[in-house]
């Protein structure tokens, strides 16, 4: 009898040890789901039951959220497509199946790479890029569809693509594709308009130009101011005309029509400046250069040449009287320091003049077609880097007075920094 009940008290002590260890695993366990369950004056069996329940509400939830952005993906007007951290596809959504022509029951097992399913290299650069900076990055370029079918390549239709790289957890990539082909479109639509119109003009343009000198011989002197004043402006709309041909050719070709050669850059800017130097004179402007003594590169002499008349047009037009102009020309890095045989270095031109400047919020725009900005506001000099491998800038510092300022009204037709720019660019 003393043997059972010993055997008794033995057995429900250790049952009473192992039911206050579960209960204590429980307790933790519900706590680790649901921290304030601890609070409640409930069992370890109720807590935990409790938690599971608000655990399985949470995940409700966050699968409609789920739910609910995936849907909005679909449903976006923009392409969107998802890789994981080996670029395999994941996902994407109705908009991107039809601009990248994916057909989803083509991969119904296992994730295939994004080159199997999309072939463009452009978007696997993308997905690097953004991967490897840990922040949105961005890249446009052409897409070319692949179709297994020979019979269709020739109703293929290259796509201008935008896309936009979003680093998500786990390194995974998110991609958002926008189609700007319509728009590539419009602006070759824009300027093939501009081209043709330009054609068109030039040709009575020049006829009216050689009546009017025509004219100017046979009529008396006082008479020939109002012939002077008309091939005045028959000049300016030639000149107008010439840069609108200019900006058109250098449009439709790009690099194939650069002729490069070997030529020193500060003898260019010497001759430049004394062939525009009768146009200073009125105004007693004179050129102050700083820089090197002789520097060698490789241009396009007459681009070149075209992208400084343009620089001290524009300094001698807008420079009060009794001024210089600055022409400073320096290497990025400088010669000091040491680069990977030079082949990052960069050539910097800058052109200062003391005229009125331009007002900040026109800074974005001061390269586009047309653009003239109103300077009765102007406060701050202004600094201009062409994204290319030269940099070019053209500072405006702001010593005239308030008179002068407010009399100053934009001269020319807003295309000379837009040919500048371009002729950097190329």
């Amino acid at each position: 009898m003393v043997n059972f009940l010993l055997g008794l008290l033995i057995g429900l002590v250790f049952f009473w040890w192992q039911r206050s260890r579960a209960s204590n695993r429980l307790a933790t366990l519900a706590q680790r789901l649901s921290p304030e369950i601890a609070d409640y004056p409930f069992s370890s069996t109720s807590q935990l039951a409790l938690a599971i329940a608000q655990q399985q509400q949470v995940q409700q939830q966050l699968q409609q959220e789920v739910a609910t952005y995936r849907q909005v993906l679909q449903s976006a007007p923009m392409s969107y497509l998802q890789v994981d951290d080996e670029n395999r596809f994941l996902w994407c959504n109705l908009q991107a199946q039809e601009l990248l022509e994916i057909t989803l029951e083509d991969y119904p097992h296992k994730p295939r790479l994004l080159l199997e399913v999309v072939r463009s290299y452009e978007l696997d650069e993308l997905i690097e890029q953004t991967r490897d900076a840990g922040k949105l990055c961005q890249s446009d370029w052409t897409f070319y569809p692949v179709n297994a079918d020979p019979t269709h390549l020739l109703e293929q239709e290259a796509y201008a693509l935008r896309g936009y790289g979003l680093p998500l957890p786990d390194h995974h990539i998110g991609i958002f594709l926008e189609n700007r082909q319509e728009s590539v479109k419009l602006a070759q639509n824009h300027d093939r308009w501009t081209s043709d119109l330009a054609h068109e003009l030039k040709t009575p343009l020049t006829s009216i130009r050689l009546v009017a000198e025509t004219l100017h011989l046979r009529l008396e002197p006082p008479l020939q101011g109002w012939v002077d004043r008309l091939i005045n402006e028959t000049v300016r709309l030639s000149t107008l005309v010439q840069d609108l041909l200019d900006l058109s050719r250098g449009d439709r070709n790009l690099t194939t029509t650069l002729q490069l050669q070997t030529i020193d850059l500060v003898e260019l800017i010497h001759s430049v400046w004394h062939s525009m130097e009768p146009l200073g004179r009125e105004k007693q402007l004179r050129l102050q250069y700083t820089g090197f003594d002789r520097l060698l590169i490789q241009v396009d002499p007459p681009r070149m040449h075209r992208l400084l008349v343009n620089l001290f047009d524009n300094s001698i037009k807008y420079s009060p009287p009794h001024q210089p102009i600055w022409v400073q020309v320096s290497l990025d890095p400088p010669l000091s320091e040491t680069t990977l045989g030079g082949s990052d270095r960069q050539v910097c031109l800058d052109v200062i003049d003391y005229g009125a400047g331009f007002p900040e919020k026109a800074l974005p725009h001061v390269f586009e077609r047309f653009y003239r900005a109103d300077l009765s506001r102007a406060r701050s000099p202004l600094i201009a880097a062409t994204p290319s491998g030269a940099k070019l800038s053209k500072g405006l510092v702001n010593k005239s007075s308030p008179s002068q300022t407010a009399d100053w009204q934009p001269r020319g037709s807003g295309l000379g920094l837009a040919i500048v720019r371009q002729i950097v660019e190329l």
